[in-house]
Order: structure tokens, then C-alpha cells, then sequence
């Protein structure tokens, strides 16, 4: 299956997204506190940096390379990320977390043993820096865009599997959705803010 991303809004950085399991995983961990466009952008940036030679980043190279040394290569304008010294360290406990226990194999997390949605959905949640919706935005990624469809994987993932939503990444296929997203989040960041200030209005 052809697989055409439109994550990063850059054909460079998403082309590497289409072809490197672990570039996905990179760009969904630093989809937090930035654009979703940067935060998927980084792993090609990461990949640049590092001068890997057909472009596909290597998870035992990130994990071993000196942590100073990674951290300034994730800050040398443009950064990786907003706080890049702090993300610099996940990324390599991630990438120590995949050689560890995937062979370095980022894709051995949706295709060992034959996985359902609901064991892919427990060993995304059991990465560094994936807590519970950003494995299930993840799961929705894979199983909307990425043609990897394991039993139950909409059910796994909750809202972020329904066809037709508009709630996250994993729905961004072009310019357009992606206004919608965001459109989505601002509205959903308002709802909780009018609900946080009801109830502290409640107990005053």
C-alpha cells in the first residue's frame, strides 16, 4: 500500500514519515507544546543532522550518541522542538526502548506475533513519553493512514478511530482537515476552560 503523509506540510520531512516507522513514532512523541506541522518535521531534522546515509534514522545511533551532544543537535536552529533539551532525552529513551526490546525495529510494535488493537495499544503505552491518548492518536494514525489495521484497532484507539473525526493528527490528510483539527482542539480547549471556571465559580 502507497502511503502519502501529510503531517509536516514538507515533502522532505513527510516523505522520510512515509518511509520510517521510527520517524512516525519520533513525530508523534513531539506532538505536544508545538504545531503538529513542527513536531512531525523534526524527525527529517534529526535525520539531517545525524547524516544518515539513505535518510532513515537509525534507533541504536540516537540512543548511543552522547546525550550533550544529541541535546545540541536537537536545539541548532530551527530546534526539533520548543524545549528541545528536554525532548532530547526522551527521544533517546524511546529509541533505547526500541533496540532494547524490538531489535531496533520500530514496526516490530504493530506486526510481532500478530498483534490486536488492544496489544499494540498496550505496547505503544508502554514507551517512553506515550501515555494513554497519545497511543490511541497514534493507533488511530496507523490503522486511518498508515494501512496497518489490527483487530479492534478503532475500538482500541476510542474517538480518535471514528471515521469521519476531526480530533487529532491521525485525521490530517491535507490542508483543509488539518483547519478542521485545529478548529477542533481550540474548540475542545474552550469547552474545558468555560468547565474548569464553572466549577471553581461552583465552590467559591
Amino acid at each position: 500500500m502507497a502511503v502519502t503523509l501529510h503531517l509536516a506540510g514538507n515533502r522532505t520531512a513527510d516523505a522520510l514519515l512515509e518511509r520510517d516507522p521510527l520517524a512516525l513514532l519520533l513525530g508523534m512523541l513531539l506532538d505536544q507544546q508545538v504545531p503538529m506541522e513542527t513536531a512531525f518535521a523534526g524527525p527529517e531534522k534529526i535525520a539531517s543532522r545525524m547524516s544518515v546515509g539513505d535518510g532513515v534514522l537509525d534507533a541504536a545511533s540516537i540512543a548511543d550518541t552522547d546525550p550533550e551532544q544529541f541535546a545540541a543537535l536537537c536545539a541548532t536552529p530551527p530546534a526539533v522542538h520548543r524545549f528541545p533539551g528536554s525532548m532530547a532525552g526522551r527521544i533517546q529513551s524511546l529509541c533505547r526502548t526500541i533496540v532494547d526490546e524490538y531489535d531496533g525495529d520500530a514496526s516490530r510494535i504493530w506486526t510481532d506475533g500478530d498483534p490486536d488493537g488492544k496489544q499494540v495499544l498496550k505496547r505503544l503505552k508502554a514507551l517512553p513519553g506515550y501515555g494513554d491518548q497519545k497511543a490511541r492518536i497514534f493507533l488511530a494514525l496507523l490503522g486511518k493512514q498508515i494501512g496497518v489495521s489490527p483487530a479492534g484497532w478503532r475500538e482500541a484507539a476510542g474517538a480518535y478511530g471514528d471515521d469521519g473525526a476531526r480530533r487529532s493528527i491521525a485525521d490530517v490528510v491535507d490542508d483543509t482537515t488539518l483547519l478542521e483539527v485545529r478548529e477542533f482542539k481550540k474548540a475542545a480547549k474552550a469547552k474545558a476552560a468555560q468547565e474548569k471556571a464553572a466549577k471553581a465559580q461552583g465552590k467559591s
